[in-house]
């Protein structure tokens, strides 16, 4: 086993230039780095939000007023599904959870009961063949329509996953350097953006919903009708985005939504105005210009987050699914409008739970507290071994600093997170690498003692040893792999700096020793052991 094969002199060689190439960029100043050539890596550790400082955000998924909007949809996809097929309904309304509508004539209940079943609703992910609603005759011709119990649960988890997928759009746009936004529990959110120390920035363009929609102004409702409240059914009253805008009644189902958007910039009207500039494309430009087509002479209002920001009148129709959005706009608030609508719109509205905000100053404490107590715990490691096995001991110390190297130089090519946690997981890898040291020596010890020559007590020590280690790094990387996938930020941290510390420590404290033993038996020849 302490043979000096060639593959092992090649690991050992290659894992040292490895861990010296990924690591020196943490130790060059910045300018430095970037005067080095593109094919030497520039990637430094990647510090977590309380070792550099920045912003945490903790946001809740209003997943309850996501399904009143999708029961909302439903009521208008049973009137517009009945109205075209030509079949009288009456009480056509929701309540609790339940749309419930009366079919005037009895000859038609079942044709529309067969109707809505096959246009109300969409598949139920994760159930072949299944749908995510479900229709009930109650006799009378009246019928009851809801959700099943698994779609509220199927949408919840797909709000949260589109508004992660969101966030990360709109706050890489930002420009704020590898923001970790992560699920918490059913519902929540987690944002940290390390360097970001003002968190209201990233409020502004993360809270806001963004979701815009081109619905008809329905000029027959007058304000005197508004102000009484004779509302027609399929027509709801917003207000404007503008201070003293009025209010006006639009259709409740959306000609064109957002989703269809493929660019929007901020650009300038015909009077030199801040606007901003949209287009569609495919499906998208296809029912834009079709609507606009139909609708010429008419009013639309231009809709953000249930606030018209302007109601043009359509002159003519525009094939080409491209237009600007124009309002009280400066460049700045045009350019932010423009960014939000290019990142998508939310799914559902974001509470703010949490807000935190770690100072610069405290996160180089923390960085300084860090580097000062792996400082002080690796020398302490390497004047233990190297007091309690000599000679021995120094091998074990190097393979300690190929280990530190070689942690540091993953973390920094991988761009993993390093936190405060990750530090005390880096100081507990050292620890148990130590400890895979001392089990290897105490059975050479044990060999020597047996009688055994110095080359067959080495190589039998790392042999036997060699179970035990392994069994205790198993439990190592089990318990590591449990944090990682059920904990959250710290934990994950310290998991993650663990779990590569795991299998650092068994390349070096085997392997490195090993090879450095084997060199010092093939110089000097020993009669006896250094630590018999």
């Amino acid at each position: 086993m302490l043979t000096l094969s060639r593959w092992k002199v090649t690991a050992v060689i290659l894992s040292v230039i490895f861990g010296i190439v990924f690591s020196l960029p943490n130790l060059l100043p910045q300018k430095t780095l970037d005067a080095l050539p593109g094919w030497v890596p520039h990637q430094k550790l990647n510090l977590g939000l309380d070792l550099q400082g920045g912003s945490y955000l903790l946001y809740e998924v209003d997943t309850d007023a996501l399904r009143a909007e999708r029961l909302t949809n439903m009521v208008e996809d049973v009137r517009t599904t009945l109205r075209n097929d030509q079949i009288e309904f009456g009480e056509l309304g929701e309540a609790g959870g339940i749309v419930r509508v009366r079919i005037t004539d009895p000859a038609k209940v079942d044709q529309a009961v067969s109707l809505l079943r096959r246009s109300i609703g969409g598949p139920l992910a994760g159930a072949i063949g299944g749908r995510d609603t479900s229709i009930s005759n109650r006799g009378d011709g009246r019928l009851e329509l809801s959700f099943v119990p698994e779609a509220a649960k199927a949408d919840a988890v797909k709000a949260v996953d589109q508004s992660i997928e969101t966030i990360r759009r709109r706050v890489d746009a930002l420009g704020t350097k590898e923001p970790s936004i992560t699920k918490q529990g059913f519902n929540r959110i987690v944002i940290q953006a390390a360097g970001e120390s003002d968190p209201t920035k990233l409020q502004a363009v993360i809270g806001q919903t963004a979701k815009l929609t081109f619905q008809m102004v329905d000029e027959t409702v007058s304000q005197e009708d508004m102000v009484a409240g004779r509302i027609p059914p399929g027509v709801v009253v917003i207000p404007g985005a503008q201070p003293g805008a009025p209010p006006i009644p639009v259709a409740k189902r959306a000609l064109v939504t957002g989703e269809d958007l493929v660019e929007a910039n901020q650009t300038f009207d015909q009077n030199g105005s801040a606007a901003v500039g949209f287009r569609f494309g495919g499906s998208g430009a296809r029912k834009f210009g079709d609507a606009t087509a139909r609708n010429v002479g008419k009013r639309f209002a231009i809709v953000l987050d249930g606030k018209y920001i302007s109601d043009p009148r359509i002159n003519q129709a525009l094939p080409g699914g491209s237009g600007i959005i124009t309002g009280n706009f400066t460049p700045e608030s045009a350019a932010e409008l423009a960014l939000l609508l290019r990142s998508g719109a939310l799914p559902a509205k974001l509470n703010l739970e949490e807000q935190r905000t770690v100072g610069a100053e405290l996160g180089a404490d923390a960085v300084r507290a860090g580097a000062i107590s792996l400082a002080i715990g690796a020398a302490a490691m390497f004047v233990f071994i190297i007091l309690a096995y000599g000679l021995f001991g120094t091998f074990a110390a190097v393979a300690l600093f190929v280990n530190v190297l070689l942690i540091i130089g993953i973390m920094s090519m991988s761009q993993a997170t390093l936190t405060f946690p990750g530090i005390a997981g880096l100081i507990l890898t050292l620890a148990v690498a130590v400890d895979a040291n001392v089990l290897i020596y105490e059975r050479m010890r044990d060999e020597a003692a047996a009688g055994r020559s110095p080359m067959s007590a080495a190589d039998t020590g790392y042999r036997r040893a060699l179970v035990s280690i392994m069994d205790a790094n198993i439990t190592s990387v089990i318990s590591a792999l449990i944090m990682f996938s059920m904990g959250a930020g710290p934990v994950k941290g310290f998991a993650w700096t663990l779990l590569i510390g795991v299998f650092t420590s068994l390349f070096t404290a085997i392997l490195i020793t090993q090879v450095l033993i084997g060199w010092w038996f093939k110089v000097t020849k020993p009669k006896k052991l250094p630590i018999a």
